[in-house]
């Protein structure tokens, strides 16, 4: 009989590291953010903060997915963890000043080296999570390592707030360096017995064996486009710190507030969804959960009260913990072991560098069109793509997910 999921030492151990290093990320973003517009005031220097760590992240993440696939998948996630730390080192001597020149030009280059470790942290994390579990266990660990993520996500940028408002960013930088170091200890103290190396492939093949597996399946492709435009578009989080500045005019405890309403949401989504997860209609939900998300993003748009403003993020947190859940599952499900890393490190060019795309395209929108407007238009385009998906993708608007197991 197959280990409980939460008897599961090992995943256990697992979802420690994961929420160890995504504390220690949102941590770092909420303080770049801050340190960022605190020393230019320009809504564009915030959405080059997406830019500066999506180009080397982008760069590297095919490359990323082969080396997992074809190597160990533990110990790169060890390397990644190692990159962060003298990341968040080299941003702690900037913010104290021992190192001198343009502090921007700092901030930035350490975000790029942060984009590198970040391309193998998600398919190191993937290919450990199949390698861990049973398949029938799938779903209901996806949940959990949602609520995870989310819990990360919420308490981050709330302990990152608090750290920069009360000890000052040199400190909240000091910690997130602790974090990383810490991360990469529980990932190698996890004993599991990986898969003898894969046969050496040319490393192009490779990586186009996995974009072919992608791209030629339409409930995989439908479900990671649409979630990729959703957040390219509904990126208002990134924009922020200009609303707490010019429109709620609060300080970086209300930034840190804000930042986690919407993983208070995911998280309670994952929870519920670890307890209960979905089965029938899931390609129904995953639609209406990322339309939802865009209703959320406009609704916030035009807020004024920072408290309905948090609720609202809130919410958008729970369409979003939906659709993160429901995405991870099929994935899962559907990626064949051989191909884990790379699958993985495209959902990961599709998803996780559409937010640092989707922060660069919500600067130059602010710069176009105004803060509120730029928002508003990003809401608008996240539920034209959920139209989209929903008549090119057929088969995963039918999706019914017992089908999968």
């Amino acid at each position: 009989m197959p280990v409980p999921v939460t008897s599961n030492r090992a995943f256990l151990k697992l979802l420690s590291f994961r929420i160890l290093i995504v504390l220690a990320y949102q941590i770092m973003a909420i303080v770049v953010g801050w340190h960022i517009y605190e020393l230019t005031h320009d809504t564009l220097a915030l959405g080059l903060i997406g830019l500066a760590e999506v180009i080397p992240y982008f760069s590297c993440a095919l490359f990323a997915g082969h080396a997992i696939d074809h190597y160990s998948r533990r110990l790169f996630g060890v390397a990644a963890c190692l990159m962060l730390v003298l990341n968040s080192l080299t941003l702690t001597a900037v913010s104290a000043g021992w190192i001198s020149g343009n502090p921007s030009l700092w901030i930035y280059g350490s975000i790029a080296v942060g984009g590198v470790a970040r391309a193998f942290i998600g398919p190191s994390y993937s290919a450990m999570f199949a390698l861990i579990l049973p398949r029938d266990h799938y779903a209901r660990a996806s949940g959990i390592g949602s609520s995870v993520f989310q819990l990360g996500l919420v308490t981050g940028p709330a302990f990152g707030g608090i750290l920069v408002g009360l000890a000052g960013k040199t400190t909240a930088y000091s910690v997130a360096t602790a974090l990383c170091l810490a991360a990469a200890l529980m990932l190698l103290s996890i004993r599991i017995e990986e898969p003898p190396s894969a046969e050496s492939t040319p490393i192009f093949t490779s990586i186009a064996g996995g974009l072919r597996f992608v791209f030629s399946n339409q409930i995989i492709l439908g479900a990671q486009s649409m979630d990729m435009f959703a957040v390219l578009f509904g990126g208002a989080v990134s924009m922020l710190p200009a609303f707490i500045h010019d429109v709620f005019h609060y300080g970086p405890e209300g930034l840190g507030v804000l930042r986690a309403a919407p993983a208070i949401g995911g998280l309670i989504t994952g929870l519920f969804l670890s307890r209960h997860p979905i089965n029938l209609h899931a390609g129904k939900w995953l639609l209406a959960a990322v339309a939802g998300f865009g209703i959320c993003i406009i609704s916030f748009a035009v807020s004024t009260n920072i408290w309905i403003a948090g609720l609202l993020l809130l919410f958008s947190g729970v369409c979003d913990g939906v659709s993160v859940v429901m995405r991870t599952t099929i994935m899962q499900l559907l990626t064949p072991d051989a191909l884990r890393g790379r699958v993985s490190a495209i959902n990961g060019i599709f998803i996780g560098s559409s937010n640092e795309l989707g922060a660069f395209e919500s600067g130059f929108a602010a710069r176009l069109m105004g803060l509120i407007p730029s928002v508003i238009f990003g809401g608008i385009m996240t539920l034209t793509v959920v139209g989209a998906t929903a008549k090119l993708a057929p088969k995963l608007r039918r999706l019914e997910l017992h089908q999968l197991y």
